[in-house]
């Protein structure tokens, strides 16, 4: 008999959870046919009685990944693993469920119940369930809520005071995916495990608009910058007898010009700096990249105003479309705490959820107490985005109003004489020809004039007894029906600059009646019911034509992710990688191969986007998603399954590729193995 399991943990479908004794037994143990009669305990299920259920007729199959996927720690920290273990995690999941001859068995992935290897492996499971199967977050972590585990630590020195646990890396990566700052559709395993390593540049993405990254070392900067200061401290230094090299003829370290090269085609705009000085930032300037300074000590909190400064001058550069680089010495516990605080103030994530996901994308990040700092100040952090956010609102609702200066009215005999002729003239000139626009006659310069005659000759027409086709806007009230009718019935096709007519003052609010002030006075204008009225009388023939217009207004088609065999979510064609050997560390010119693994969202990573477009059917697009949608499966890992699984095993079932281990960020001695 197989030793006892505890009961195991069903996901969904076909997938389920458990862990043994430390150690565990090999998968080829279990799985042997002497075994096939052992039926695990369900969690949940009932066991009283005798049962006639179709679990005492299922088959299962174990698999273990405890020894394949291995966190590389930094001192006492263990998990969680990172997201190229999840990525890895995911395809080989996925490649169990869709191998024919597992189909009749029922999936189960087991751990030791090692407290670290127990919490990293269930990580993994309902990180699959959410991320592939698009569950969200508590339906994911349902099926192991009964169960303890042991919360995550930070990689500092110090005794562990502040806890992570299984649920803060769901919602951090969730809330990563609901605003399109994880797309695993695009992620590049092979870009990810190269660019980790400190040999290559130690840099990650954490979003698609910041890179994380540890401190690049330029070792002639750093001997010229000691001789700087001890010859300003009096010490003598000796000069050498060879002639200084100029900065542009001596070549960098390997890290630093990858770091270089990467940074300019990947359009960095600003690189922000937490530590010592330990390279020259004229190299970065000189490629068109900003470069600026914000230090503090190491193992320390910014203050106020660093991170206010931070958080203007990222979103500045991010809603531009730029990337902003932010390093201190190894790229973890400031740039961290810097990045953590604009995914607070931007997107909304809790404390726990920012310094989870970073440490999934980059482990590590977040060290010591500048944990306890980000949960304490995610509070005020919050309250500036809201006050920033009104301050934006308030500012694109201002409206500027120009202020037109007043002119003092002339005398209103030759006012009202100048608005009798210019009126005749227009109605005259549309009742003749209504087909030729009227002449443009010089406004007058005082809005004050042409009242009395104007408004006269407008109430002496009657206007036309007809509904209106739109409501009527604000305005005041009139002293009868046929003003309220001319008040909203106006003629913009006339060719004379709109003016406004208003009902003149009684005579008993003048004083002394002998003159009427601009105040008293509005401007007449020329209605549809006028116009109508004059068409009327010149003849049956005679017609006034108005246009409107319009405008026809495109919808963008939906974004739903590319997940169709042969295509990537970039809209690049896949290659075959059945018949593509898998590149070594020579870094050579090798495309990278993206990820098929669909998101909640489609990206908006606009600097990795590919130039060549794929156009596919709504018919293909459709049928694939409903496919993701269900967890079954479709073919949106094919392509991508050789770099992570070897399909050569001896069982011929699907298994993980040797991992390549990450040096680290910090001395030798930090590392424990």
């Amino acid at each position: 008999m197989p030793p006892a399991c505890d009961p195991l943990c069903h996901f969904g479908g076909r997938l389920y959870f458990t862990t043994f004794p430390h150690p565990p037994p090999r998968p080829e143990f279990l799985n042997h046919p002497s075994f096939a009669d052992f039926r695990p305990q369900i969690r949940g299920a009932a066991t009283a009685g005798p049962s006639a259920t179709p679990d005492d007729q299922a088959r299962y199959y174990y698999f273990n990944i405890d020894d394949q996927l291995l966190y590389l720690s930094f001192f006492q920290d263990w998990g969680p693993l990172n997201l190229a273990m999840v990525y890895k995690a995911c395809i080989l999941f996925h490649e169990l469920l869709q191998d024919e001859e597992l189909a009749p068995y029922r999936l189960v992935l087991y751990s030791s119940n090692d407290p670290r290897r127990k919490a990293n492996a269930a990580l993994l499971m309902a990180l699959y369930v959410m991320i592939v199967q698009q569950r969200p977050p508590w339906e994911a972590f349902q099926p192991i809520a009964e169960i303890e585990f042991m919360p995550f630590r930070d990689a500092g020195r110090g005794r562990s005071d502040f806890n992570l646990s299984i649920q803060d890396c769901l919602w951090g990566v969730y809330k990563a995916m609901q605003n399109g700052l994880c797309d695993m559709n695009e992620f590049d395993v092979e870009d990810y495990e190269y660019y980790e390593k400190v040999e290559n540049g130690d840099w990650n993405w954490l979003t698609p608009n910041f890179i994380a990254f540890a401190s690049p070392v330029d070792p002639y900067f750093i001997k010229k910058e000691k001789e700087r200061r001890l010859q300003e401290a009096g010490t003598p230094v000796s000069t050498p007898s060879k002639p200084e090299i100029h900065a542009l003829q001596r070549r960098l370290p390997a890290p630093f010009q990858n770091c270089l090269d990467y940074f300019e085609n990947k359009g960095v705009k600003l690189v922000v700096r937490l530590n010592n000085p330990l390279y020259d930032s004229s190299a970065f300037t000189e490629r068109g990249i900003n470069h600026e300074e914000l230090y503090f000590d190491d193992g320390t909190n910014p203050t106020d105003e660093i991170v206010r400064k931070f958080l203007d001058m990222a979103d500045a550069v991010i809603e531009a479309g730029g990337v902003v680089a932010v390093h201190c010495k190894a790229g973890l516990g400031r740039t961290g705490t810097l990045i953590g605080a604009y995914l607070t103030w931007k997107y909304g994530f809790t404390a726990s959820e920012a310094i989870a996901f970073m440490r999934i994308v980059r482990p590590g990040s977040v060290v010591g107490p500048q944990q306890q700092y980000m949960y304490l100040k995610q509070l005020e952090w919050a309250k500036w985005a809201v006050a920033d956010g009104l301050r934006k609102t308030q500012k694109e609702q201002t409206v500027t109003t120009v202020v037109v200066p007043v002119t003092p009215p002339a005398d209103i005999e030759e006012d009202a004489v100048m608005q009798t002729e210019i009126t005749e003239s227009i109605i005259s000139t549309i009742v003749e020809s209504p087909s030729t626009p009227p002449p443009l006659p010089l406004p007058p310069v005082t809005p004050s004039r042409h009242v009395a005659a104007a408004a006269a000759k407008a109430k002496a027409i009657a206007p036309p007894g007809q509904p209106r086709k739109t409501p009527a806007a604000k305005r005041g009230a009139s002293d009868s029906d046929q003003e309220e009718q001319e008040e909203n019935d106006v003629l913009p096709a006339l060719g004379a600059p709109p003016v406004r007519r208003a009902k003149a003052k009684p005579a008993s609010a003048r004083l002394g009646g002998s003159r009427v002030t601009a105040s008293d006075q509005k401007p007449v204008r020329i209605t549809r019911s006028t116009a109508a009225a004059a068409a009327r009388r010149a003849g049956p023939s005679t017609t006034i034509n108005t246009s409107q217009s319009t405008k026809a207004s495109g919808q963008a088609p939906n974004k739903i992710p590319r997940l169709a065999n042969g295509t990537t979510a970039r809209g690049t064609v896949a290659r075959d990688t059945s018949a593509i050997p898998i590149p070594r560390r020579g870094r050579q010119n090798t495309s990278p191969i993206p990820s098929r693994l669909p998101t909640l969202i489609p990206s908006k990573r606009a600097h990795h986007n590919s130039t060549t477009s794929v156009q596919e059917s709504p018919e293909s697009v459709a049928a694939i998603v409903k496919n993701a949608q269900a967890g079954a499966a479709g073919d949106w890992m094919t392509s991508n399954a050789s770099v992570v699984v070897a399909p050569e095993l001896k069982s011929g079932r699907p298994g993980l590729r040797p991992i390549r281990r990450r040096r680290s960020s910090f001395s030798a001695a930090d590392v424990v193995a």
